[in-house]
């Protein structure tokens, strides 16, 4: 009976082993589990893209067991559409957008995203009106009747160009619409095809560098008043200076206005995921200056301004 018992607790103790053993490879496989954390950025002309590649890159070397990666996409309206089905866990986005996609207004009237949270806002996004000297334009007012690039179809840059244009009494009714991409605009303009194109990036932009390379660019202002008239309606802008030198031959500043790049995650982010990405972000903000000049403008004492939504949890955790 003895020797029934010494077997039975012998075995006893090797299950119980083997159940431990069991239960840390499955805690250990958990620990290893990798994060994909895909980044929606915009065209490869534009800012968000080099931007999001050096995220991607900061958050591969500095946080544990997150395969992070940037992809080119149409930019904030896109993402914002990406993020909600779930095909993107982050990307980089305009202010004015996010606002309109929790909302529930403009692009986004009847198609809500409240699960949209941000990270922290970055830079500002200046929305550049660019033409070449050879087409004679100086003014918006001078834009009836041109052929302008206003950005792809239902973008942010399309937002922008709306809103600015109708503070000048100006309707697409008054001009030739063309729904074209940052680098679409930038070719048009080369070849011809077009007269001027709205940019919303930071400066200086891929596209606009592409045109000055055979042509001379001229930048469009925007006049104090008609800023002031549109900043009243739409409190998101904000007026800004291209300056001199910005672009080569750009003989002098040009009053602008801009928006504010983000960068926004859903609520279906983990709270210390999120944390761990904004540190890492804001501990390696060379990495980010290294990829694009406006990088420099990036700074944790800015990172609330023209906040147009709700902070993500783990963000907030990492700003108090």
């Amino acid at each position: 009976m003895k020797k029934v018992l010494s077997i039975l607790a012998v075995s006893m103790l090797l299950i119980g082993m083997l159940a431990g053993c069991g239960g840390g490879k499955s805690t250990e496989q958990a620990a290893a589990k990798k994060e994909f954390v895909n980044i929606a950025t915009g065209g490869t002309a534009g800012t968000y893209y080099p931007l999001g590649g050096a995220l991607a890159e900061i958050l591969n070397k500095n946080v544990a067991n997150v395969n992070a990666s940037a992809q080119s996409t149409g930019a904030s309206v896109a993402n914002i559409n990406l993020l909600k089905d779930g095909k993107v866990e982050m990307a980089l986005v305009q202010n004015d957008i996010a606002y309109y996609a929790v909302k529930g207004t403009e692009m986004f009237t009847g198609k809500q995203v409240p699960s949209l949270k941000a990270i922290a806002t970055l830079y500002p996004e200046t929305i550049q009106i660019v033409t070449v000297d050879k087409t004679g334009i100086k003014s918006i007012a001078d834009l009836k009747g041109k052929r302008i690039a206003v950005g792809a179809a239902g973008s942010g840059t399309e937002a922008n160009a709306r809103q600015i244009l109708e503070t000048y009494g100006i309707t697409y009714d008054d001009i030739k619409v063309q729904y074209l991409s940052f680098g679409e605009a930038a070719s048009g303009l080369k070849d011809g095809n077009v007269d001027v194109a709205f940019v919303t990036a930071g400066f200086p932009t891929a596209a606009i560098q592409d045109i000055a390379a055979q042509h001379k660019v001229v930048l469009i202002p925007v006049e104090a008043d008609k800023a002031d008239a549109l900043i009243k309606k739409y409190p998101f802008y904000a007026k800004v200076t291209i300056p001199v030198n910005a672009y080569p031959n750009q003989a002098a500043d040009i009053p602008a206005v801009a928006v504010k790049a983000m960068l926004v995650v859903t609520d279906k982010m983990n709270a210390d995921l999120t944390f761990n990405i904004t540190k890492a972000m804001y501990d390696n903000l060379e990495r980010l200056k290294a990829a694009h000049s406006v990088g420099k403008m990036i700074t944790k004492e800015n990172s609330q301004e023209g906040m147009s939504i709700e902070l993500h949890p783990g963000a907030a955790k990492f700003f108090k």
